[in-house]
C-alpha cells in the first residue's frame, strides 16, 4: 500500500515535469523538422549551434538545478524564508552571468562556430541562427531559474505550462517566418531562430507571473514583504552545488562538441543525419529530465526532512517509471525508425544513415534514462563531485577515445560516432547506479 502512495506522488510530480521536457524536445525537432525542407544544408547549420549554445548556457542549467535541490531541501527543514532567498540570489547571479555571456558569445560567434565545425556552406546561416539565440537568451535564463524554483518547490505543472506555451509559440511562428505565410517574408534559418526567441519571451512572462500567484511557495509579495535580498550564504550554497555541476556540464558538453565535430568531418548530409538523430535522441532525455526533476523534488524534501529511507524509495520508483518508459521509446524507434527520418529526408542514403542511428539509439536510450534519474536522486543530496567524476570519464575521455579510435583509426563513420554514444552512456549508467546503491548519498549536507 505504501508503494503505491509513493509512486501516485512520483507520478503527480513526474508527469508535468515530464510533458515539459518532451515539449521542449519536440519543439527542438519540428524546428529541425520545419528548416528540413530548406536543404540538408539547413539541418546541418542549426545543429552545429547546438553545443555552441548550451556550453553557453551550462552555467544556468547548473545554477537551475542547485536552486532545485535547495529549495526542495529548505521545504523539507519548513525554512520558506530561506527558500525565497535562494531565488531571489540565483536571480541575480544568473542575470549578471548572462550579460556577460550572451555578450561574448555574440561578439565571438565566427571563431566559435569555425571551432564547432562549420563548413562554407552552413557557415553563415550558423551564425546568423547563434547569434540570435545567443543574443535574446536573457528570456531563456529567466525561465530556467524561476522554473527550477517552482520545480524545487514540487509546483512542476507552472514549468510545464510555461514551456507549453512557448513551444506552440514557436511552432507558430516557425510556420509563419521561415517560408513566409500571412504576410511575412520567408526568413529561412533566421525566421526559426526569430520564432525560438518569441517562444522564450513568452515563457519568461508566464514563469514572472507564477511567482504571483497565493499558491506559490516562491512568491514575490513575500520577497517584498519580508525585505528579502541576495544573501552570502545562499550564494555560498548554490556555488558549492552549482560550480561542481558546472564542471561537469561544461566537460560533457565539450565531450558533446568533439563528437559534433567528428561527424561533421564526414559530411553535410551525414552530420544532417546525425542531427536529426540526436534530436530523436533528446526526447529520451527529455523522459528522463522530467523523472530527474521528480527524484530531485522528491528525494530533496524527503532529505531536508530527515526522511533518508523515504529519499531512497523516491529514487528507487522513479526509476522503475522511467525504465518502462525507456522501453516503451524502444520499442517505437524499433519498429517505426525508417518513418521518423523519412519525414527529414528524401534520400533513401541520408535515410539508412537514420535508421542505423536509430538502431543505436533503441539501446543508448535505456541506459540514458537509467542513468540521468539515478544522478539526479545524487544532485540534489550534494552528491555532486562524484558525479562530475562520473561524467569527466563517461564523456569527455571513454566517448571520446571511443569515438576517435573508432572514426580515425577504423574508419566506422557513423556507426563509430553512436558506438561513442553508447560507450558514454553505458559507463555513466554503470557509475550511478553503483553510487546510488551504495546509499552514502543520503548523508550528504547542503
Amino acid at each position: 500500500m505504501q508503494d503505491k502512495e509513493f509512486l501516485k506522488r512520483v507520478f503527480k510530480v513526474a508527469w508535468p515535469s515530464v510533458l515539459e521536457s518532451v515539449f521542449i524536445a519536440l519543439a527542438g525537432i519540428i524546428d529541425t523538422y520545419m528548416v528540413s525542407n530548406l536543404g540538408t544544408y539547413a539541418i546541418s547549420a542549426v545543429g552545429l549551434t547546438t553545443q555552441p549554445k548550451f556550453i553557453g548556457l551550462a552555467i544556468f542549467f547548473s545554477i537551475s538545478i542547485a536552486v532545485s535541490a535547495l529549495v526542495a531541501r529548505r521545504k523539507g527543514e519548513e525554512d520558506r524564508r530561506s527558500a525565497n532567498e535562494v531565488l531571489v540570489t540565483a536571480f541575480v547571479v544568473a542575470i549578471i552571468l548572462c550579460v556577460i555571456i550572451s555578450t561574448v558569445m555574440v561578439t565571438f560567434s565566427e571563431q566559435i562556430l569555425k571551432l564547432a565545425g562549420s563548413k562554407s556552406d552552413t557557415h553563415d546561416y550558423a551564425i546568423e541562427y547563434f547569434n540570435i539565440i545567443m543574443g535574446f537568451c536573457i528570456f531563456n535564463i529567466i525561465s530556467i531559474v524561476i522554473n527550477a524554483a517552482q520545480r524545487g518547490s514540487g509546483n512542476t505543472k507552472i514549468a510545464f505550462t510555461t514551456n507549453l506555451v512557448s513551444s506552440i509559440v514557436n511552432i507558430c511562428f516557425n510556420y509563419i517566418l521561415i517560408n513566409g505565410k500571412l504576410g511575412f517574408p520567408a526568413m529561412g534559418v533566421r525566421g526559426a531562430a526569430i520564432a525560438t526567441v518569441l517562444g522564450t519571451f513568452v515563457a519568461s512572462v508566464m514563469s514572472i507571473r507564477s511567482l504571483f500567484k497565493a499558491d506559490s511557495y516562491v512568491r514575490i509579495p513575500f520577497i517584498i514583504k519580508y525585505k528579502i535580498k541576495p544573501s552570502l550564504d545562499s550564494f555560498e550554497s548554490i556555488m558549492k552545488l552549482g560550480l561542481n555541476m558546472f564542471v561537469e556540464n561544461l566537460a560533457m558538453r565539450i565531450g558533446f562538441l568533439t563528437t559534433a565535430l567528428m561527424a561533421a568531418s564526414l559530411g553535410t548530409d551525414q552530420f544532417a543525419a546525425h542531427n536529426v538523430g540526436m534530436n530523436v535522441l533528446s526526447i529520451g532525455f527529455a523522459f528522463a529530465d522530467g523523472m530527474q526533476v521528480a527524484a530531485v523534488a522528491l528525494s530533496g524534501e524527503a532529505l531536508g526532512a530527515k526522511k533518508y529511507d523515504d529519499a531512497v524509495t523516491y529514487g528507487k520508483t522513479c526509476q522503475k517509471v522511467g525504465f518502462v518508459i525507456s522501453l516503451v521509446l524502444s520499442a517505437i524507434l524499433l519498429f517505426f525508425g525508417k518513418y521518423i527520418f523519412g519525414a527529414f529526408f528524401q534520400d533513401e542514403a541520408v535515410i539508412n544513415y537514420g535508421v542505423m542511428i536509430g538502431r543505436f539509439i533503441t539501446v543508448i536510450v535505456i541506459c540514458q534514462i537509467s542513468q540521468i534519474i539515478y544522478g539526479g536522486c545524487l544532485r540534489a543530496a550534494g552528491d555532486v563531485k562524484y558525479t562530475l567524476i562520473a561524467s569527466i570519464v563517461s564523456v569527455s575521455i571513454i566517448r571520446t577515445l571511443v569515438t576517435y579510435v573508432l572514426v580515425n583509426v577504423f574508419h566506422l563513420g557513423l556507426v563509430g560516432i553512436w558506438l561513442g554514444v553508447f560507450s558514454d552512456q553505458f559507463s555513466r549508467l554503470i557509475f550511478m547506479s553503483i553510487r546510488f546503491k551504495q546509499g552514502k548519498w543520503v548523508e550528504k549536507k547542503i
